[in-house]
């Protein structure tokens, strides 16, 4: 806070001091001839200068009393300030900082009127007199500029904000004035959009508004990429794969390659990061945060231009339509001065940022040759030319990630396979009284609760058997069944209901007959003597085929139809039951399937009538 109250001091300290020193050196007295000549050079040599130090000084002055106020809510601290004043200063009896802060602000006031009264009392016959009248008009000219200036800093301050307000903050804010306000604005643009009033064409800048917008979707664009790059390159970060005992004695490559993984990660890449957050993410961020002034200060543009088009034919304005008037020039001038310096320069920056990142990669490219280098000989392939060693990389990859697929497929067909939960005593006696009156086909199980909340809806809980008696209601709604669960009918919504098959006692029989127990025993020595030698294994005579058709409902089923071989992978689900077995069916296709939907028969036969009676 106290850099805030004292910014552009030395600036207006130091052009005092300059113009008092180029007095001095004269060394006249205010009675002689040349004096009025030295002042009014000394003051016009200096006087962009002067501008340009007090102009930011005046239009920061705000933020001084801002500050001072803050202070004074402090008891304890304001008492400090100002007895620190008052031991520093104690002739002029200060009691505030604005005592001090205040006179730069009076003191570039008074020129002008120090000028004018010597103009006053000069003779226009003086030889300098024409000079003086010129310093006058400059000084006066000067602070016309800098009161300019500080009311364009006021309007930007003003409206740059940005301001976070809930919906209940809006409503309150809301009254005659500022609905009337924005009704007229509403309708003004209808008017546009509709062609019945020209808008007011500013060409200038419209481009550089669009130049504005263009510039920010593309700072957010590589801001929101370089966020998402820092992810993946933490993501790699986390994996620690050193901290695993992969069992690699004697293994010279894998050992290398795990070196050079946690070279990777301990070192060279956190340090990358680390340059990357600071040079390339952090500066993207601060410019991200620059754009919210501007773009609020075109939007706010928009809708006093919208204002001052309905007031510009007036050939009188009130003061309040003059101060609407004077509004939209300020921001519009504001705008046309300050947006195509900002362009340029966050231009510039977000090219200095794409160039320190291509640097950053130069870098991390060269640490990782040196580092790949170290290992150079003591890796495999490393004698090959650069094509053969990417398509060896590539095809290693490739294989890899081949591997790792097959392995992710078989671990979800183990983890999402169906799982069958054994029927309760009074579940049993209801399965065999709808399966006696409906049969086993229109048998149904409850997938999760139903809660009816129409007319004749049933209300059901997990696990509960019914029979379908009709897959739609009475209007034709194949949303809504009609069910029967065990005495009582009604509808239930045909997504809580998934099909019940009916267990086995023992799971489907391997589709290769398995060997006698003795030849069994035998086989598991490597030496037999002559007189038991093993059989000889012959041809399998029996296969399994699907005994009726099966449509798979989930994408860990698999579909086959009646007649279809199919080979059996596992006799029974990931918990053990026999009730579901996974198999592959025609074209490489795996998933679980009934088991009851299986039937064994002799190689080369046909599906017979009956084909339950294999199982």
């Amino acid at each position: 806070a106290g850099e805030i109250m004292f910014l552009h001091v030395e600036e207006v300290i130091d052009v005092s001091s300059r113009l008092l020193s180029l007095l001095d050196q004269k060394q006249l007295q205010p009675g002689e001839p040349d004096f009025l000549q030295s002042l009014c050079d000394s003051f016009l040599s200096l006087s962009s200068e002067i501008e340009a130090a007090y102009k930011e000084y005046l239009a920061h002055y705000n933020h001084v009393t801002e500050v001072e106020n803050s202070y004074k809510q402090k008891e304890a601290l304001w008492n400090e300030v100002v007895r620190v004043i008052k031991a520093a200063a104690p002739d002029v009896n200060a009691t505030s900082l604005s005592f001090f802060l205040v006179m730069p602000v009076q003191r570039i006031a008074r020129y002008p009127l120090l000028l004018q009264t010597i103009q006053k009392h000069t003779d226009a016959s003086h030889p300098a007199y024409a000079l003086l009248e010129q310093t006058a008009h400059t000084s006066v000219a000067l602070n016309c500029r800098i009161n300019e200036y500080k009311r364009f800093r006021e309007v930007a301050d003003k409206y740059r904000k940005m301001e976070m307000l809930t919906i209940k903050d809006k409503i309150v804010r809301l009254n005659t004035h500022s609905i009337a306000k924005k009704t007229a604005r509403l309708g003004q643009q209808i008017k546009h959009e509709a062609g019945l009033k020209p808008k007011l064409v500013d060409e200038e800048f419209d481009a550089l508004e669009g130049f504005f917008y263009v510039l920010e979707n593309g700072i957010l664009e590589l801001l929101e990429n370089v966020e998402m790059y820092l992810q993946h390159l933490q993501g790699f970060l986390s994996c620690r794969t050193e901290d695993f005992d992969l069992d690699m004695d004697g293994e010279k490559a894998p050992i290398c390659y795990k070196e050079i993984t946690t070279a990777l990660r301990q070192w060279i890449l956190p340090m990358f990061e680390k340059r990357m957050r600071k040079l390339i993410h952090q500066p993207l961020c601060a410019l991200r945060d620059l754009l919210v002034g501007p773009r609020n200060l075109i939007r706010k543009r928009l809708d006093k231009l919208l204002d001052y088009e309905v007031i510009e034919g007036k050939p009188n304005l009130s003061y309040e339509e003059q101060a609407v008037a004077n509004t939209y020039r300020t921001l519009n001038t504001l705008l046309l001065t300050e947006l195509p310096q900002f362009n340029g320069l966050a231009l510039q920056m977000m090219w200095s940022t794409l160039g320190t990142f291509s640097c950053l990669h130069r870098d991390l490219a060269a640490d990782m040759e040196q580092l790949f280098h170290s290992f150079a000989q003591q890796l495999p392939h490393s004698s090959l030319s650069p094509g053969a060693f990417w398509e060896w990389a590539e095809s290693s990859v490739l294989e890899g990630a081949r591997r790792l697929q097959h392995l992710c497929r078989m671990l979800e067909d183990k983890l999402n396979a169906p799982d069958a939960q054994p029927l309760s005593p009074s579940s049993q006696r209801r399965l065999k009284q709808l399966t006696h009156k409906h049969g086993s086909g229109k048998i149904f199980q409850v997938m999760s609760t139903v809660v009816g909340t129409r007319d004749l809806d049933l209300n059901l809980t997990k696990g509960e058997l019914v029979a379908v008696i009709s897959e739609a209601d009475s209007r034709g709604d194949r949303r809504r069944w009609l069910v029967d669960a065990g005495g009582k009918r009604g509808y239930a919504a045909a997504s809580k209901l998934i099909r019940y098959h009916q267990p086995t006692d023992d799971p489907p029989p391997s589709p290769h007959p398995s060997l006698a127990e003795d030849v069994t025993a035998r086989r598991r020595h490597s030496y037999s003597p002559a007189g038991n030698a093993p059989l000889p294994m012959s041809q399998p005579c029996f296969q399994v085929v699907g005994a009726y058709d099966f449509t798979a409902r989930s994408k860990h089923e698999v579909s086959f139809r009646a007649g279809e071989p199919v080979r059996v992978l596992e006799p029974h689900d990931k918990r053990g039951s026999p009730e579901w077995s996974l198999v592959e069916v025609r074209g490489g296709q795996r998933g679980y399937v009934p088991s009851t939907y299986l039937a064994i028969i002799p190689m080369g036969a046909g599906l017979p009538p009956n084909p339950g009676f294999f199982l």
